[in-house]
């Protein structure tokens, strides 16, 4: 879909010549495949449409989904010329001469709709020269890009533009898309229906890769429909997309990260072999493992913790690919393993009341009294050595004087900590006898 091709039968029939994407472009909103979060009726732009008040916006989405058509279809729909850039090949004297011969059409009765393709590849000042004639209605702006538009786009810009986000195409978008190409080529895929799909899944959810897929088959002479295997030997599956810098890396390490929290192996063992597929560095995700086991384990399982580092240490050993089971084995282990946070809320409770507290000092009575002058300032007096008490322990205060002492670490009722709650719930029975 995007650019979301399709042929509309009131057209003029296209020259065979033309690549299949482009004989399959639609020419009407409604003909464009999937989207209908952002084109229906009741979504964004069919309100828009709809009340006459097109509104600049910025497009978020994969390749192939729509970006490019949908807002030639919209200049058509609110009669504005279509002026389409790329901020890849565009400077500040190309702008000039859009914006220029804009303002001329404005005078004389024209609005435009200005497309700016990979949008985020403009600078901070390249961008901000796209305001003023935004706020003048000299151009309607329609910026696409494959980037989070909160990190790669001013907020003035964004300020000024509505996002909206396009998503990959499903199953069944590409299942219509091969129909009407079908259609168009007057004959259908030599495919089997297993092979159709394999064929698909192949274009990742990318229009625009479907369709170049479907010409490279249509052009195979081949006696009887192929199988998946079949197809798989004529074709490469096209690389899923990941960017190892840019949100597909952090929306990934997330689904991973939720997932072992969710105690799910199936799913953790699904996302961590999507960021090994799509090429990420197995030591991030081995310091990453790490992390969790002492974020959302803790000492429900504190065997957890040297797992994760024996498999990190069995990676840089071993290399890839048999480090990598040494990683998948944890992230198991992890999802498998009883689940508590209590250390780590325990942590940022204690960081911030250390904060509040400042430079308070500790009890005299626990301070060391190496000179006679600290002696003589109380510093080690009435001090309880813990081992010569009942039960090896005091109960003595060990906050600073003038501190109320709180309770930051909460043990769950799950694994090990079961234990800990034991002791710890112990030695607040003993504290209250002690100081009674």
């Amino acid at each position: 879909m995007a650019d979301l091709f399709d042929s509309d039968p009131k057209a003029a029939p296209p020259a065979k010549t033309r690549p299949l994407a482009d004989r399959l472009r639609p020419t009407r909103l409604d003909r464009v495949i999937g989207q209908q979060h952002v084109l229906g009726p009741d979504a964004p732009l069919g309100a828009m449409l709809a009340a006459g008040s097109l509104g600049s916006l910025v497009f978020w989405g994969p390749p192939g989904v729509g970006k490019t058509t949908i807002a030639r279809l919209l200049a058509d729909e609110s009669d504005l010329h279509f002026v389409q850039i790329s901020a890849i090949f565009s400077g500040v004297a190309d702008l000039k001469k859009v914006f220029d011969a804009a303002r001329i059409r404005a005078q004389n009765g024209q609005g435009t709709l200005l497309f700016v393709d990979e949008i985020h590849r403009f600078n901070k000042a390249q961008q901000d020269g796209f305001l003023p004639y935004m706020e003048d209605g000299t151009i309607l702006l329609v910026g696409a890009t494959t980037e989070n538009p909160s990190f790669e786009l001013n907020a003035a810009l964004l300020s000024r533009a509505q996002v909206l986000v396009l998503e990959r195409l499903s199953l069944a978008d590409l299942e219509l898309m091969t129909q009407r190409a079908e259609q168009e080529l007057d004959r259908a895929l030599p495919l089997t229906a297993p092979a159709r799909e394999a064929l698909q899944e192949m274009a990742d959810g990318d229009g625009r890769a479907l369709l170049n897929l479907i010409e490279q088959v249509m052009a195979w002479k081949v006696d009887a429909p192929l199988d998946a295997q079949a197809l798989a030997k004529r074709l490469m599956r096209r690389a899923a997309k990941y960017d190892k810098s840019g949100d597909e890396h952090f929306n990934l390490i997330s689904a991973l990260h939720k997932s072992v929290r969710g105690s799910d192996p199936d799913a953790a063992l699904y996302w961590l072999a999507r960021m090994l597929a799509g090429g990420e560095d197995p030591r991030y995700l081995a310091r990453r493992i790490t992390r969790m086991a002492v974020e959302d384990i803790g000492l429900a399982d504190p065997q957890a913790q040297t797992i994760c580092l024996h498999a990190w240490e069995l990676y840089e050993r071993l290399g890839s690919p048999e480090g990598e089971l040494a990683l998948a084995q944890a992230v198991s282990y992890l999802a498998l393993a009883p689940k508590s946070n209590a250390g780590y809320a325990a942590y940022k409770a204690a960081m911030r009341l250390a904060k509040k507290t400042g430079s308070a000092p500790p009890p005299k009575h626990i301070l060391n009294a190496p000179t006679g002058l600290m002696k003589e300032q109380g510093y080690g007096k009435d001090y309880a050595y813990d081992h010569d008490a009942e039960d090896g322990f005091s109960g003595q205060n060990y906050f600073p004087d003038g501190v109320k002492r709180p309770v930051l670490y909460s043990p769950v009722e799950r694994g090990f900590e079961r234990e800990l709650k034991k002791r710890l719930d112990y030695f607040a029975k003993l504290r209250m006898q002690r100081q009674s």
